[in-house]
């Protein structure tokens, strides 16, 4: 299948939107914020002033949203240099394994490179996600044990 990978940009709000709660509901969460709650929290994280992330986009060959690649630049990295941080990956389970994940990948590591002063691409992903590892690893990718995430919930007193 053939698939276009480009940039998000206003028009996408919507399909970025119904594309999270499928993301949502792939990591388990029974709780789905309603629809216009999620149009404007993407609007708000894409396009606010200034924009708290970025996204790179995946069509079909039809135009329907299957996969999506968000990141941020997070400052600093080593030494002075910022990295390009990668947030969630996600491709539509009727496109996977079809070399969609690697071409996002490939992507974002030319961004990457393309931004002066970027020194490299991170990011996590759970221990208990063997699909996700086993992706990775597949690319050339190793893991990286040398740190330990910290979470605290801001919603709680």
């Amino acid at each position: 299948m053939t698939v276009t990978i480009r940039p998000a940009d206003r028009r996408d709000i919507v399909a970025v939107a119904e594309l999270i709660e499928e993301i949502e509901r792939f990591y388990g969460s029974a709780e789905i914020q309603p629809l216009e709650e999620r149009h404007s929290q993407v609007e708000e994280a894409l396009f606010g002033s200034p924009p708290l992330a970025s996204a790179l986009l995946v069509e079909d060959g039809t135009g329907n949203l299957v996969g999506l690649a968000t990141y941020s630049f997070l400052w600093p990295a080593a030494g002075s240099s910022h990295s390009l941080f990668l947030k969630e990956l996600y491709v539509r389970d009727t496109l996977r394994r079809q070399g969609v994940g690697a071409r996002l990948m490939d992507e974002l590591r030319a961004l990457a490179a393309a931004r002066p002063g970027c020194s490299r691409v991170e990011w996590m992903t759970d221990r208990d996600n063997p699909n996700a590892r086993a992706f990775y690893k597949s690319l050339g990718f190793a893991e990286f044990d040398g740190k330990i995430v910290y979470r605290v919930d801001t919603s709680t007193s």
